[in-house]
């Protein structure tokens, strides 16, 4: 079987690079040779994205050694893509997620929300779309799903054991896990560092285009409503149409929620103090342009505020009595470096590559012109942000929505600019879209995680993740459509 599935890759690997040479040796839009062979090695990044021969992050790393040996672009020029200010503002919201998923902020706010929306099995489901929503604003969707997936596992486990319960325990169980996975998608949307797609297009069009800057809070104003309005169309179209349960709120439930809560003991100082840590990023986040406005002496910005507030968490001494030591690693302060071996160091690396690449094409012309191209066949207006929310949202079932969006943000740009319109009309959606995948269990990591279980049958994910697909494109286009022009102007 493993030797299978490395024949397997290495066939994608050969059939990535015969592409590309195919590509050079044709030369269909007859370009110069710094531009072919630029288009060559841009084919073949895509295919080894697309197909995952390689690591995605191996192959970010393409552009710093293969542009430089062809000619394309110096390393210098290269290099400064992977040092873009967009990446360290990813980072310093690790470095948060990190430090709260470390003391278990994360499962405590969780519980606190279950318990506040009660234990029936309709209020249940909510208040783990509500948890989960809230905590992937701040960790990955990966992270939030692989937190919240015991959790849900042991309330079925508790319920399975009531021998007169009333309603349907399966419809309970499937609506439960996916909405865990359903809900780590769509929450992440609601800030910049909630899900690497939201990274990857704000560093490319921020580049992309000299002045504009989009502020955190301002992303968050943006598309925070949308994220709520999807998960709330995610409860009603599960639990009130595809899969209700009519489960009434038992003693046992909320004992298992009061137990839970119980075993996690009263917060400690070094839980105070990483919420305080948070706490204190986020104001300084909203509260940046007026902090900036009543003062000369520094210029604060969302990068800035990220690392300041990563940094602040490894000075900040943990508190005596929390502290985890063991013979080898000794926790004196609220992060150390050795938990950053958790960190997602390779997503820093592929939104690097990705900007690389993006940045090279841009240059050589490339873009503008596949933009004037799609100009001639497309329409304008309501239907081509229509068009461009249905591709996205279909090509991230089964594509990589990091990578779906590095390859496309600078096409719909490049389409936008030809037809005069704001990129951001189509760019957002675009980017909206490729965090809605819910059909597949290859779709994203939170699909792949909660179809593990053994308790989703594919008809399940392929029903529920397609109306909501169809949800998501009509909400998500009305909402670019008549909404977004009045916070671009």
């Amino acid at each position: 079987m493993a030797v299978s599935f490395l024949k397997m890759r290495t066939s994608r690997m050969v059939l990535a690079f015969v592409l590309g040479l195919l590509m050079y040796a044709m030369n269909p839009l007859e370009l110069g040779n710094s531009a072919a062979t630029l288009l060559a090695v841009a084919l073949t990044m895509i295919v080894l994205w697309v197909t995952e021969a390689l690591s995605m992050p191996v192959v970010a790393l393409i552009p710093l050694f293969a542009f430089p040996l062809m000619g394309i672009q110096s390393i210098e020029e290269t290099s400064k893509a992977y040092a873009n200010p967009i990446i360290f503002l990813f980072l310093g919201g690790f470095l948060l997620g990190l430090a709260i998923e470390k003391w278990e902020l994360h499962r405590r706010i969780a519980l606190r929300i279950i318990q506040f929306t009660g234990t029936s099995g309709d209020r249940i489901v909510l208040g783990f779309i509500l948890a989960t929503g809230f905590i992937s604003l701040w960790l990955s969707n990966t992270a939030t799903t692989m937190m919240m997936f015991p959790m849900a596992l042991s309330v079925i486990h508790v319920l399975k054991q009531k021998q007169q319960l009333q309603g349907n325990l399966d419809h309970f169980s499937i609506t439960l896990l996916m909405a865990i996975a359903y809900a780590s998608n769509l929450g992440g949307i609601g800030t910049i560092i909630g899900t690497p797609p939201n990274v990857a297009y704000v560093a490319y069009i921020e580049k992309e285009i000299p002045g504009l800057q989009i502020g955190f809070m301002n992303w968050m104003l943006l598309c925070l409503p949308i994220g709520l309005l999807l998960m709330f169309a995610l409860y009603l179209v599960m639990v009130k149409w595809l899969y209700p349960n009519r489960i009434r709120s038992t003693p046992a439930m909320e004992s298992l929620i009061d137990d839970e809560i119980r075993a996690l003991g009263p917060i400690t100082r070094s839980q105070k103090r990483v919420l305080w840590i948070f706490s204190i990023t986020v104001l300084l986040w909203m509260a940046r342009i007026l902090i900036n406005q009543v003062q000369p002496w520094f210029k604060l910005d969302d990068t800035i505020i990220a690392l300041l507030g990563g940094f602040v968490l490894f000075a900040c001494p943990a508190h005596a009595n929390d502290r985890k030591d063991d013979s080898n690693k000794k926790e004196a302060h609220l992060l150390e470096w050795h938990d950053t071996q958790k960190l997602a160091w390779g997503i820093l690396l592929l939104f690097g590559g990705g900007l690389a690449l993006a940045g090279a094409l841009e240059k050589a012309g490339l873009i503008a012109e596949l933009g004037q191209w799609l100009a001639q066949y497309a329409g304008s207006g309501f239907w081509l942000i229509l068009l461009v929310t249905t591709i996205s949202i279909l090509i991230s079932e089964v594509m990589s929505n990091v990578a779906q969006v590095i390859v496309f943000a600078p096409v719909v740009t490049a389409l936008a600019q030809a037809i005069h319109m704001d990129p951001l009309l189509l760019g957002i959606p675009m980017t909206l879209g490729a965090s809605c995948a819910g059909m597949l269990p290859m779709g994203t990591p939170p699909n792949a995680i909660v179809f593990a279980s053994g308790q989703l049958r594919l008809r399940h994910m392929l029903l529920v993740g397609g109306v909501m697909n169809i949800v998501s494109i009509i909400l998500i286009t009305l909402f670019s459509w008549f909404l977004l022009p009045l916070f671009l102007r």
